[in-house]
């Protein structure tokens, strides 16, 4: 399966996986978190209540108002947002104490996640935006997913289409025909983007062994 060369010690990446709703990211972030022990899911701080069922370090940080406060004015998220009136954040410390460990961080976010992100951490970060194979399928998805009222799959459509018009801020574009397909054309990705000379850390000290002193 591909993965990388793991026996030379390198500096993890942040891979972001973003779409409209409906496009199969989430489907495809499970599968890769499933099956690749050098990638994790980045959990956020949120303000907003626990929900039945979630647990706090593993679905979110459950945070005050307050807290998370001092923690954006202390600069200790990497990205932050307000969604319908709550807050999230990604922690700084827990990604990069990740990357260091020369594991990888995978993000669900959306591009303006993605922006900020790009804008702190570029060095770090692999951006990959998920398209459906066309708007009626889209459309054809969300309506089969929910029994919403027209107006609302309407707005839903129109939310799709801004997002949709992000896709040129990408470093990679996949066009979701097939799960299958597209899951391997992610490994590829992650494949070529661990190799890269300036992640793999550990290249130095053995290309040094191998030629001696000179």
């Amino acid at each position: 399966m591909l993965g990388g060369d793991l026996s030379v010690a390198r500096r993890g990446l942040m891979f972001i996986l973003s779409s409209p709703s409906g496009a199969g990211k989430t489907t495809l972030a499970d599968r890769l978190l499933a099956s690749d022990n050098n990638l994790t899911l980045s959990i956020s701080a949120t303000t907003r209540q626990r929900r039945p069922g979630e647990a706090h370090g593993k679905d979110y940080y459950f945070v005050s108002e307050e807290e998370f406060t001092r923690m954006r004015e202390n600069a200790e998220f990497l990205e932050s947002a307000n969604v319908f009136g709550h807050h999230y954040g990604t922690p700084r410390s827990l990604v990069e104490d990740t990357l260091r460990q020369g594991k990888d961080v995978l993000f669900d976010i959306d591009w303006q996640g993605a922006q900020q992100l790009d804008e702190v951490a570029g060095e770090d970060v692999v951006k990959v935006f998920i398209l459906p194979p066309s708007r009626e399928e889209l459309e054809a998805r969300l309506r089969k997913r929910a029994q919403d009222p027209e107006d609302v799959v309407q707005k839903r459509m129109a939310k799709a289409d801004s997002e949709m018009s992000h896709w040129a801020e990408y470093d990679y574009v996949i066009i979701n025909y097939d799960l299958d397909e597209s899951e391997e054309l992610l490994r590829s990705i992650l494949f070529a983007e661990r190799l890269k000379r300036r992640r793999q850390i550990g290249l130095a000290a053995i290309v040094k062994d191998m030629i001696g002193d000179g």
